[in-house]
């Protein structure tokens, strides 16, 4: 387990303290802004904390455990967990490369114990090679430098490895593509030979599935842009340690959905999705067939 938590660095440890000292706090029948004043810190610092954007220093927790009448053994247990509120995740030493609104991202997916991506027009990051992400990244407004955009493509390789990592356990991948993106090449297009025999290799792994909803799929099943559904492991109580999250973002943003009816509704449409996808072995025969094209 000491794994896992270098690997997933501090943000699901944030985001489950963030959400019992909400817990305790909305138990004790305070505002976020009285709960501010009594602990003697600003409204919009204490919703970052809540939301799991900061850590928290064990000394401070005991604190607001004390304020919010916790009994002994929660304060002990959140104390705990704040201690791993400050371990840092790899990633943070990408300082450049990596906004801050994808950092929480990152940290998430690091600890997913299953991963569901819809993309419909270009090959999502984890399955991309170095050429063809450098290529999305070129797409990028406003564009980075070049010694951004190296870090930016190496955070991506970097993130690929959970896929083939010994422990803790690699998360289970599926992957809907939308045939478009087989058709849509880099502009140079000797990259693209290459990213389709990567998708290729991908299969291989037994924890990857990869499958192409194809071009004749009516509208009502073919959602545009792209999006993340992430599971999490149990823990030894049979609680999941994160809920399921949704995430989706733009050149700008991102956002993080984890309301019961913001992850039914996303999981409506990957059902319609996967129920008109190509089956695993005609997929792979479509990404054969694209594979060749860029091939002569």
């Amino acid at each position: 387990m000491a794994n896992a938590k270098v690997e997933s660095g501090s943000t699901v440890p944030r985001r489950q303290l963030g959400r019992e000292v909400r817990k305790l706090r909305e138990e004790a029948g305070l505002t976020v802004g009285q709960a501010a004043e009594a602990i003697g810190r600003s409204a919009p610092t204490l919703w970052r904390i809540e939301k799991g954007g900061s850590p928290m220093r064990p000394g401070d927790v005991a604190g607001m455990c004390l304020i919010y009448g916790a009994s002994p053994e929660v304060t002990d247990a959140l104390v705990a967990l704040a201690k791993e509120t400050g371990s840092p995740g790899w990633w943070r030493s990408y300082t450049g490369a990596i906004p801050k609104w994808f950092d929480t991202f990152v940290g998430l997916e690091q600890s997913a114990s299953h991963l569901r991506l819809y993309s419909a027009e270009i090959v999502p990051g984890l399955l991309q090679t170095e050429r063809y992400a450098d290529a999305t990244f070129r797409a990028v407004r406003p564009s980075p430098s070049e010694e951004e955009r190296a870090e930016l493509v190496a955070v991506r390789m970097r993130r690929q490895r959970i896929l083939t990592r010994k422990t803790p356990k690699p998360p289970r991948l599926e992957v809907v593509l939308g045939e478009a993106a087989l058709f849509r090449p880099p502009r140079d297009t000797s990259a693209m030979s290459a990213q389709l025999s990567r998708l290729r290799a991908a299969t291989e792994l037994d924890n990857v599935t990869i499958r192409v909803l194809p071009l004749t799929t009516g509208l009502e099943c073919a959602p545009d842009g792209r999006f993340h559904i992430l599971d999490f492991p149990l823990e030894r109580n049979g609680r999941r340690r994160e809920p399921t999250v949704v995430y989706t973002d733009t050149l700008t943003g991102a956002l993080y959905l984890e309301k019961p009816a913001e992850v039914k509704a996303y999981m409506e449409v990957w059902k319609g999705i996967s129920d008109n996808t190509l089956s695993h072995a005609d997929s792979l025969d479509i990404i054969k067939s694209a594979t060749e094209r860029y091939e002569q």
